[in-house]
């Protein structure tokens, strides 16, 4: 029953974290343990994780991790 705008203007001052950084890190902790514990390919987990496409999947996982989803599950 809120507006997004407002929503977002409540968690950053709460936490100093927009709506989207939220949505972005709960994204990226399932990311991180399914490239972990599955054998999923990169594409299909984009898919899973709700992505059009996986490029912008791949390209917003390097952005927070500073690595791709493919690297990520290599070294770790």
């Amino acid at each position: 029953g809120i507006s997004p705008n407002y929503l977002s203007d409540l968690l950053r001052k709460e936490t100093g974290k927009s709506a989207i950084e939220h949505i972005h890190s709960h994204i990226l902790d399932k990311a991180k343990t399914a490239l972990l514990q599955d054998n999923i390919a990169v594409g299909q987990l984009a898919y899973d994780l709700g992505f059009d496409y996986p490029s912008h999947f791949s390209k917003l996982f390097k952005k927070l991790t500073g690595e791709s989803p493919n690297n990520y599950r290599k070294t770790h």
